[in-house]
């Protein structure tokens, strides 16, 4: 079993990436003896060059299989490296652990930890939570970490034990913990998602449910009470089980949890906010900001600070993101729609007409899922890899070479009262290296065509 004890162990990173940079780093002023492998080549990078001044050792390129009978105490994996691998197979034959950077941040932390996880939506939630938190208690600063983009260590070196660290956990990152417990636990949801990695279903919910393994009567736990499933799968833990609803009211939830009747927010059947406090669009980020404010009022924020952060709090960028209002149209930038599931939740978050754009990477999805949710679609305006086979889904839509085109006819076609929707329901990587590149393009082009509007306006 791991402990903080880690001076004068030999331990091998996998991966040289951020996480494998803050993990290195984080082990050498633990007294540990490192050995860092990655697939590329990154010798030149200036950080490796102040690891190796700190005694690291480097293996460049493939995983050489004689590594593996070295004196290795553990393994920090890359999240994202598959247990799949002849060289990772070869490690758990060995029985060398594996665990991934928020086991060790978990045991080394001095702050109070908030996970959140589940298949949609955790991104959008540890983030409102980490706004809903920050300035609003005596207690210390909240920190964001983990999945959402900042290496769990990097955090735990600067938090203090009157912090909280606001933590998204991903079901690649959950895997390789054996300790890991919060003191509060989100799930916001649980699908079907990345069989690829996982191979079984069963797989991956386990390792979602590694986040509340530990949970002692101390602990809370706040859960989609509007998933059957979910109930069935929590019904054991020993947490204090704070649930949220939209759908299924019950006795339960008004005593002990969060939820939305008659317009209204409760908390445990206190009135807290307005649901039209929410500024972000659509019933999943209702879902999102119920299980936020749950978390903001077992920390003990102040109503009237958390309706404040709701209604200037205006989501994640290429999430739904409001990017723009120019002549009553607004913009909204979904580019992290890299499914038909996705572009279906972004869909249904507007009742205004949309003007939509779509497409991207040509995978062979079940496109036709998108039809019954096209009902509120003007038109479509296609691009990429897929358009020719998503122009059959819709009563009107134009074919574009790129992107840029077909934002600049979406703009053009769009009326006042419309929603402009970037949603493509694809992956970005047939014109773009991700859809945070992609997102920008539209973001950056919306920006352009209002600017030029305005400037001959003003002529």
């Amino acid at each position: 079993m791991l402990s903080t004890n880690v001076a004068q162990q030999h331990v091998l990173v996998m991966g040289y990436g951020v996480t494998g940079r803050s993990v290195a780093d984080f082990l050498l002023t633990q007294g540990a003896h490192v050995t860092v492998i990655d697939r590329g080549d990154s010798s030149d990078d200036p950080s490796v060059t102040l690891l190796l001044q700190k005694g690291a050792r480097f293996v460049w390129g493939e995983h050489p299989l004689e590594l593996v009978e070295e004196p290795f105490a553990f393994v920090v994996k890359n999240p994202g490296i598959s247990y799949y691998t002849p060289f990772v197979q070869a490690l758990q034959e060995k029985g060398i652990p594996i665990y991934t950077d928020v086991e060790l941040a978990y045991l080394f932390s001095e702050a109070a930890i908030i996970g959140i996880t589940g298949s949609n939506g955790k991104t959008t939630t540890t983030s409102l939570i980490h706004q809903l938190l920050q300035g609003a208690t005596e207690k210390g600063e909240a920190f964001l970490a983990g999945n959402i983009g900042v290496p769990a260590l990097d955090v735990v070196a600067r938090a203090n034990p009157n912090d909280t660290i606001v933590m998204e956990l991903s079901s690649f990152q959950l895997k390789g913990t054996e300790q890991f417990k919060p003191t509060i636990a989100v799930i916001t949801n649980i699908f079907e998602a990345h069989m690829d990695y996982h191979k079984t279903r069963d797989d991956y919910v386990t390792s979602k449910l590694n986040l509340i393994r530990h949970l002692t009567p101390e602990d809370h736990l706040v859960y989609n009470y509007d998933s059957s499933e979910l109930r069935q799968l929590l019904a054991s833990t020993m947490a204090c089980k704070v649930p949220f609803a939209v759908d299924c009211i019950d006795d339960d939830v008004r005593r002990n949890g969060v939820y939305a009747e008659g317009g209204r927010i409760f908390f445990r059947g206190e009135e807290v906010a307005q649901v039209a406090d929410i500024l972000i669009p659509g019933k999943h980020n209702l879902e999102n900001a119920l299980a936020a404010i749950a978390v903001a009022k077992l920390n003990q924020v102040a109503n009237a600070h958390i309706v404040q952060v709701l209604r200037t709090y205006s989501g994640m960028p290429h999430r739904i993101q409001k990017i723009a209002s120019h002549k009553g149209v607004d913009f909204y930038n979904d580019s992290k729609s890299t499914n038909t599931t996705a572009a279906i939740t972004a869909l249904n978050s507007f009742k205004q007409p949309i003007v939509y754009i779509g497409g991207g990477l040509d995978r062979g999805d079940d496109l036709s899922e998108l039809v019954p949710h096209l009902e509120g679609v003007k038109v479509a305006h296609l691009y990429g890899e897929s358009k020719m086979r998503m122009q059959t889904l819709f009563k009107q839509a134009c074919l574009h070479d790129n992107l840029a085109e077909a934002t600049e006819a979406a703009y053009r076609d769009a009326q006042a009262g419309d929603v402009v929707l970037l949603s493509p329901s694809c992956a970005s990587w047939d014109q773009f290296k991700n859809f945070e590149e992609r997102g920008n393009l539209f973001v950056e082009t919306v920006r352009q065509l209002i600017a030029k509007e305005n400037e001959y306006e003003g002529n």
